[in-house]
């Protein structure tokens, strides 16, 4: 999942938001380096990503995209996802996006002596640009994904991959609800095993 689900996702813990974000920047022996409650959030984002990757209805909706964009079928769902959650934010939370997400940078700024320097360097183009309020448009979804065809070592066909989501958004929210109450799930019982298993659980 991408940035705005791994937000969500942690549940109003801050110290678990603020590993959920770090996740990928976090390697080896580093997660060592941190407070109990942010390594508990890097487990959960590693957990939410596998549950993802091996989940019967993503790989179904990738099956519409491996044709074209091959390897990048599972980065462009990512992206998908975070458009649908963004886009129908009412029916997840009583708070509205810009003022989740306005919490959600402010949570992380407070941490950032403890952050990775690869994060941080992300984290300041995704403030100054405003990606998780972005993902919710095409034009939003548009950008991002140029933006990663850019940097990828092959050719990935990203950049068009907005016209997909044009033309196939119905059956991908169809998947994307249905997915993503399956993930809703696993990801609040997974925190739990994760808080219980050293005595931290809060919720």
């Amino acid at each position: 999942m991408n940035y705005l689900a791994h937000a969500y996702l942690s549940f109003d813990q801050e110290e678990v938001l603020v590993g959920n974000f770090i996740g990928d920047f976090v390697k080896g022996k580093m997660i060592h380096t941190f407070p109990q409650r942010i390594t508990d959030g890097i487990h959960l984002h590693r957990a939410i990503d596998k549950f993802t990757d091996n989940h019967p209805l993503v790989k179904a909706g990738q099956t519409y995209l491996r044709p074209k964009y091959g390897r990048y079928a599972t980065v462009i769902t990512d992206i998908y996802f975070d458009y649908f959650l963004g886009k129908n934010w009412e029916s997840y939370s009583d708070l509205p996006l810009d003022v989740f997400v306005a919490n959600t940078f402010s949570s992380i700024q407070k941490y950032e002596q403890l952050l990775p320097e690869r994060f941080l360097g992300m984290f300041e183009w995704m403030r100054k640009d405003n990606w998780l309020i972005r993902y919710s448009t095409i034009a939003g979804i548009k950008a991002s994904l140029t933006g990663l065809s850019r940097r990828t070592k092959f050719e990935s066909k990203m950049d068009e991959a907005h016209h997909t989501l044009l033309e196939r958004e119905d059956e991908f929210q169809v998947i994307f609800f249905a997915f993503f109450e399956d993930l809703e799930t696993f990801a609040r019982e997974k925190l739990i095993q994760i808080q219980e298993s050293h005595g931290g659980h809060q919720a």
